[in-house]
């Protein structure tokens, strides 16, 4: 079905498969153009505000529908040519690349607060000028890559929007540096040359699965670590090497070293070494940028203790405990906190202490063992704290919390609780680590209310 106007599916809704010619009027959390088809609100993945699309619709609601852009009829007058395409087709790791860079900034900063007034109902609260990226391309300190099958030959690259089930080949991802992408094409030619095939998981058959490409941006090291299935082949040219066994299409599984097993970075002036599965921010320019945020909102003038909760490898923590008294760590992986402790003795920090639980059932006994903090740091993942975290965070009577969050909506409940608990939100501030794409970062600072 098609409809130029949306009019056929006005009676029903837009359903799976039917085609509409929609006008995208702005975007939505998430990054999806926002439209409208006779009344039913449609999120369109690929559409930017002002385009004219041809969208197909991947799933329909009683109030709503979600699609995809097929064809762009007319762009946005505000449209700048795509510049990074694998295949003819925009990269789909960077669906924001056809929006100006100030566009961009303007749309993250007004997403974060819409968010802490729409769904926290938050006010009162200053937002400053987010922090714009150093550099807008060629930023990521690590991609993943899937193998699969072009026209007979064996591809790596990234799934098409939309589709689990094709690979989309790349030869220059601009979001990679040059010496990342020689790394992830230097395995495809292995592999091509080897005959190695890739994994097909219709069919249960293959071997190679995923490519991992990490980068110690200021090292310069590259560190490689490939994703097959159980089997016999010629040595890759890899540091590390992965199997997985089943249909799994996860990238966890035991790992064994072909050459660097650890990766090395710089960051704030610490030199630091983390293991393959352990979390470190994806810019490093930009996470220098966002823990001088953090640190400026916690406000440290030597005496303070600190609590880092999510702590991963340390590295908030440590960059924070030169201008603290002392600081603890929190973090849930055991590999992260060793990680944490060795990158502390590396640098000669002496007052920085990192414990391995979970932050729900880990607070209770870290504030028996240092004491009640001055300052808590929260670093959690996109999905942010449950309600019992938030009340063990409440019960450490921390003068100062600083929030870095990774997304904005998941802030702003959290937000709201500790607001109704007596914390005030005072400031607020985007950065964008993430250009060409909507992901958001932002970091918050709340000051407990001083008792009469």
């Amino acid at each position: 079905m098609e409809s130029a106007s949306g009019t056929g599916a006005a009676a029903r809704g837009p359903r799976r498969g039917d085609l509409l010619e929609l006008e995208v009027e702005s975007l939505a959390f998430g990054g999806r153009g926002v439209a409208r088809a006779d009344g039913f609100v449609v999120f369109v993945a690929g559409g930017l505000p002002g385009d004219r699309v041809r969208a197909e619709i991947t799933r329909g609601k009683k109030r709503f529908a979600e699609a995809r852009a097929v064809e762009l009829l007319r762009p946005g007058a505000d449209r700048v040519p795509d510049r990074c395409l694998h295949g003819g087709e925009p990269c789909p790791g960077a669906s924001w690349q056809g929006l100006p860079y100030e566009r961009q900034l303007a749309e993250k900063s007004g997403q974060v607060e819409e968010a802490l007034r729409r769904i926290g109902e938050l006010d009162g609260f200053e937002l400053e000028p987010i922090v714009p990226a150093v550099e807008p391309w060629r930023y990521r300190n690590k991609l993943e890559y899937s193998f699969g099958e072009v026209e007979g030959e064996t591809a790596l690259g990234f799934h098409a929007r939309g589709r689990w089930d094709l690979i989309v080949d790349v030869d220059d991802c601009m979001l990679a540096s040059e010496a990342g992408n020689a790394a992830r094409n230097e395995v495809r030619e292995w592999a091509r040359l080897e005959a190695v095939q890739p994994y097909d998981g219709r069919a249960r058959r293959g071997v190679l699965r995923n490519l991992a490409v990490r980068e110690g941006r200021r090292t310069g090291q590259i560190q490689t670590r490939l994703v097959t299935s159980p089997a016999r082949f010629p040595r890759p040219p890899v540091d590390l090497h992965t199997q997985i066994e089943g249909d799994s299409g996860g990238t966890d599984g035991p790992t064994g070293a072909l050459g660097e097993e650890r990766l090395r970075e710089e960051l704030c002036g610490l030199r630091l070494e983390m293991s393959h599965g352990a979390f470190f921010q994806t810019n490093t320019e930009m996470a220098e940028q966002l823990y001088g945020v953090a640190a400026e909102y916690a406000g440290l003038s030597g005496r303070e203790r600190v609590f880092d909760l999510y702590c991963g490898i340390g590295t908030i923590g440590l960059t924070l405990a030169a201008e603290a008294g002392e600081v603890w760590g929190l973090e849930i992986v055991p590999e992260a906190i060793s990680d944490a402790a060795a990158n502390a003795e590396r640098n000669g920090i002496e007052n920085a202490r990192f414990l391995a639980a979970n932050a729900r059932t880990g607070m209770r006994p870290l504030i028996e063992e240092a004491g009640r903090p001055d300052v808590v740091v929260i670093d959690p993942p996109r999905a942010g704290l449950s309600q019992k975290v938030v009340r063990r965070v409440l019960e450490c009577e921390a003068q100062r919390i600083v929030y870095v969050s990774c997304n904005p909506t998941t802030l702003a409940p959290n937000a709201a609780q500790l607001v109704e608990a007596g914390y005030g939100l005072s400031r607020v501030r985007p950065v964008d680590m993430f250009p060409q794409t909507p992901h958001i970062e932002c970091v918050a600072l709340f000051e407990r209310a001083q008792s009469a």
